[in-house]
């Protein structure tokens, strides 16, 4: 196949280069946070890591929101949305359902878990920088939801999935 631009893409080529794009990403930023963890100790490389989402995961949504034009206030509906347009959202496997007036989040299937267990490496623990990233995207799809972790590594309370996350509008 010879194609000159993205744009000239069937469409089963344009999923597999999205595809393709998740997992480079996913890659890049794996591969920085071992590179800062070899230069500088895994809780330096923690430290910045949850520096960074700080500021990706509020672009992401914004840019996200802005994509699915998404009122102000779309509640956990614009949420459950929007986490469907994730960049790795390609690369895991995930639920999403209501709880009561909750929107539960799993994500059963993790690329960078689940490499690091070919590896015989330790799971990540990415609580910490999880909970940063799942609570501001959420506040920047709706600034009213508030964000919950019920079991992420290395608090694992859900052992059927890698991590999970309950968001609520108080």
């Amino acid at each position: 196949m010879d194609f000159d631009t993205i744009e000239n893409l069937p469409r089963e080529k344009l999923l597999e280069l999205l595809s393709i794009y998740a997992k480079n990403w996913l890659a890049t930023d794996g591969l920085w946070f071992q590179g800062v963890e070899t230069h500088y100790g895994f809780t330096t490389a923690l430290d910045i890591d949850r520096e960074m989402w700080e500021q990706f995961t509020v672009i992401e949504a914004r840019r996200i929101k802005a994509f699915l034009e998404l009122p102000e206030h779309s509640g956990l509906a614009g949420l459950k949305r929007a986490l469907q347009f994730r960049l790795y959202a390609p690369l895991n496997k995930t639920e999403t359902y209501m709880e009561g007036q909750s929107l539960i989040y799993r994500v059963v299937t993790c690329r960078v878990q689940d490499a690091r267990q070919r590896k015989g490496l330790e799971y990540h623990t990415c609580k910490p920088v999880g909970t940063v990233e799942y609570s501001l995207f959420a506040a920047a799809i709706d600034p009213r939801i508030t964000t919950e972790v019920l079991s992420c590594h290395p608090d694992v309370t859900d052992p059927g999935c890698n991590c999970k996350w309950k968001f609520s509008i108080p």
